[in-house]
Parts: structure tokens; sequence; C-alpha cells
């Protein structure tokens, strides 16, 4: 039996059943209440009221009987219209979400309900909404993950092709076209290595090995990682700690971290400019801040600048040395140390990240 019916034929069981009630209470009930009456009648009639005391009881017993039997037409067509009415509107809701929900799953993600009222079907429409509004957003963040990655691929595959063209036409010699081919090939295999750890990241899947990690022994270790490549650039790297601290973290996961936002800090730095460490203590955490000299971001693009494949600037190319899920793969890496990443920036005042560790065990 579809619903309509079912949800019908439950009310006019429950609406027969209040009858029934109704009429059984009346029958047991009511004589309590019109006996005191048929007594004062009584009493007022004299002695011939005495032998009339059984015909009035028998009179207001029928006279509240038939009362009933004449309201219940009335009553009835009143509680079928009003069930009636009940099961069409749980039944139109109950369709529309039917419906909705078959385009949900064909893929019509842009689907919602109407959220009318505060009973659970108001509440049901809304984790509706919330449900296909999570849905459209990882469609959408799928289909701009296949696009980022076939963009990123382009290049090196079109200057493989270049290279392929070159060596058949003879026009490199082999030991350049290797080396070239060499340089395109290791940018795919970084975006591949890069896109793996960010989807093992955001499933929660990486490894870490937390325990007690020297910071000052991580900051000798980042200057000396850089210190070429900001001498090269003419960028100038200051670190500055008064004391030895620790964290609570994956030393390995910690360097990989502030190796990325420092790498972006150099890029977006120009020549001349600077970038400086610091670290401080707040409370049971420890924050280790980057500042660049760089441009900055500007307010709209700054809440996204830890989203997969982003660029504050589209223009810039990919031989600027980011593969785009640099920031997103330290961000989720601080998370799952259980620690924060976090970024301020305007216009022409450079960007600061926070990388902030617990310094204890969580």
């Amino acid at each position: 039996m579809r619903l309509f019916p079912r949800l019908l034929l439950s009310h006019l069981l429950v609406i027969a059943l209040v009858v029934a009630g109704i009429f059984i209470s009346a029958e047991l009930f009511a004589p309590r209440f019109y006996r005191a009456h048929v007594e004062e009648m009584v009493h007022a009639m004299g002695p011939t009221g005495a032998t009339l005391r059984g015909d009035l009881e028998r009179g207001m017993r029928l006279t509240l009987t038939r009362a009933l039997w004449a309201a219940l037409p009335l009553a009835a067509l009143v509680a079928m219209g009003t069930a009636y009415v009940s099961s069409r509107r749980v039944l139109r809701s109950v369709q529309v979400l039917r419906e909705r929900s078959m385009a949900l799953a064909k893929g019509e993600y842009h689907q919602r309900l109407e959220e009318t009222g505060q009973d659970e079907l108001a509440d049901l429409a809304h984790n509706f909404n919330v449900l296909a509004a999570a849905l459209e957003s990882v469609e959408q963040g799928r289909v701009e993950l296949i696009g980022n990655v076939a963009h990123e691929l382009r290049a090196p595959l079109a200057a493989l092709r270049g290279y392929a063209d070159a060596l058949t036409d003879e026009v490199m010699t082999p030991g350049h076209a290797s080396q070239a081919i060499g340089r395109e090939v290791g940018a795919m295999e970084r975006l591949v290595r890069d896109l793996s750890l960010v989807s093992r990241v955001e499933a929660g899947q990486v490894e870490l090995h937390p325990g007690v990690v020297d910071v000052n022994a991580v900051l000798d270790a980042l200057r000396e990682r850089f210190e070429l490549a900001f001498e090269e650039k003419g960028v100038q790297l200051g670190c500055s700690t008064d004391q030895r601290m620790s964290v609570w973290a994956d030393r390995e996961r910690v360097m990989q971290v502030l190796t990325n936002v420092l790498g972006n800090a150099l890029r977006h730095t120009p020549p001349g400019g600077e970038v400086q460490l610091d670290v401080d203590r707040h409370q049971e955490l420890l924050r280790l801040t980057v500042t660049d000299t760089g441009p900055g971001i500007a307010p709209e693009q700054l809440p996204r600048i830890f989203d997969r494949f982003y660029r504050a600037d589209p223009a810039r190319a990919r031989v600027d040395g980011g593969s785009g899920v640099g920031l997103t793969i330290a961000r989720g890496l601080a998370e799952a140390m259980h620690g924060t990443l976090t970024a301020r920036s305007a216009p022409g005042q450079g960007t600061a990240v926070t990388l902030t560790l617990p310094v204890g065990p969580a």
C-alpha cells in the first residue's frame, strides 16, 4: 500500500477510536452528572416526582445519546477533512524530498528544499540542504582538481613532446635533450608526490612519529637548507629565538611545513627584501611565524591561499617553483600534529604565516 492511503487510514483509525471513546465515556460517566439534576426535579415535583424518576433518567440518557449521534456526522466530516489535509501535506513533503533526492543521486547537486515551519519536516529539509551543499562543494572541488592537474601536467607534457620532436629532427643533441627531459619528468614526479601527500593528509592517513622536537635544531637545519637560495636571490633570512624551546611533534613534518612556508615566502619576496622567522611561546603553545616583505595578499584572496592549486596571481607560471599544493600540505600536517597554520597579510605590507604547535603531548 502506498504512503497516502496508509497515512489517511491511520488518521481515520485514530478518529474512530476517539469517537468510540467519547460514546463509551458518555454512557459510563454521564449518569453521574445528570442524576443530581433529576433529584432536584423530583424534589420540586413533590410526591409525584418519585414515580417519574425512572422516566426522567431514561429521557435524559436518550437525549444525550441522540445528541451524540446527531453531532457525529459533522464531527466525522470535519475530522476526515483534517486527516485528508494533514496526510496530503506530509505526502507532498515526502514526494518533494523523493524527487529531489533522486535528482541528487543523478548528480544534480544544486537541488534544495524549502525550509518552512519548525517541525521535523523542516529539520529534514535543512539536513537535506546541508547534504546537497556538501556534495556540491565536493563535486566542484573534484572538477577543479581534475582541471588543475590537467593544467599542471599540460606544460611538462608539451615540453616533452617538443624535446622528442627536436631529437627526431636532430636539432638538439641527445645530452641536452636528456637533461631537459629529466627536468620535466622531475616536475611531474614532484606534482604526483605532492598530490599523493595531499590526499593522505586530507584523509587523515599521514604517518606521524611524534616526540620532543628541539626547535633550535630545526631552525639551524632550515638556515643551512635555505642559506644558498636566499643569497642567490638577494633576500635576507633572519631567525630570532632567545632561549631553547621544544615542541611535541614529528620533526620531519615540522621541517616539511616550515620548508613549504619559507619556500613560499622566498618566491614572493623581491630581491633586497627580508624574511624573518620568529619563535615565541604562548601558554602551552609554541608559535613559529614566518614574515616576508613581499607584495602582500588582498583580503578577499587571503582565506583561499590554503586551497589546493590556488594562486593569488593566476599569471604566475609554474616555473616559478610552486606546485600549488604546498600550503595545503603544510596546513594539513600542522592540524595532524594538533596544531594550526594561519596567515595574515595586507597589500603592500607583506605576509605572516604562523605555525602553532603544542609544547607537550596532546
